[in-house]
């Protein structure tokens, strides 16, 4: 048997990882991890948030920078187009990182802080210890703290008008990583975690956009965001705070 070339072995193991571990490199090589503090798989330009199994975070990427005014007046589209380059590079002379228009991981860490709306109604209630999410209903955003420290926020969505997702705080009492609804035609509802007589954070396999449409209680999120705060806390005891104008 010949031996491998140094370079070749390189590249067998980094193969090898990348297959035992998905989801858990971004390619930024420099030890980054999903499980990091607002961390983000990174998007460049002509990446697009294609169907719900199919989420690049182009949407979300989006909706954020218009919260830092960048992209008044363009529709989030979930097309990482010239628009969302053009913007992405201005988001990133403003915080001091090379422009680039790749939303790399520290694009998004630093996007993400700055996108967050009325955190202090969130700090209030999850300033504590241990792990809490904190719901916002009526700014579709799900924030995630620990010992009382910021870790990351997503946008999700909530339940309709006649199903509501219920205010109140709870701890998660059941989890499934691979539930499917009993009651709404085996709905996939991967990285379930249950709080709420019946109602559980959980990736959506309809959620394309965060401010279309409802679920019939649950907190949708994007399914890869669902992953990332089921690997922080599904061993963990959480609390789930809901609150907020239903929207």
């Amino acid at each position: 048997m010949k031996k491998l070339s140094g370079g070749l072995v390189v590249a067998v193991v980094a193969l090898v990882l990348a297959l035992v571990a998905p989801g858990t490199a971004t390619g930024a090589g420099d030890g980054f991890s999903m499980r990091d503090r607002f961390a983000r798989e990174q998007a460049r330009h002509g990446d697009n948030d294609a169907s719900p199994y199919s989420i690049e975070h182009v949407t979300e990427l989006q909706y954020r920078l218009k919260r830092v005014n960048l992209m008044r007046g363009v529709s989030a589209t979930g097309y990482y187009g010239d628009v969302t380059r053009r913007a992405v590079k201005t988001f990133q002379r403003r915080v001091g990182l090379k422009a680039s228009g790749v939303a790399t991981h520290k694009t998004w860490s630093r996007l993400i802080q700055r996108s967050n709306r009325n955190l202090d109604a969130a700090r209030r209630r999850c300033d504590g210890g241990g792990w809490h999410v904190c719901y916002d209903r009526n700014r579709h955003q799900a924030t995630l703290w620990r010992n009382g420290r910021l870790w990351n926020s997503w946008l999700v969505r909530g339940g309709a008008a006649d199903s509501k997702t219920r205010k109140g705080a709870n701890a998660v009492y059941y989890r499934d990583r691979d539930h499917v609804s009993g009651m709404f035609d085996d709905a996939p509802m991967p990285f379930s975690q249950f709080f709420d007589g019946g109602q559980a954070l959980h990736g959506s396999r309809s959620m394309m956009d965060p401010w279309v449409g409802h679920s019939h209680g649950c907190i949708n999120m994007y399914v890869e965001d669902a992953r990332q705060l089921w690997r922080l806390t599904h061993k963990r005891r959480l609390v789930v705070h809901v609150y907020g104008a239903w929207d």
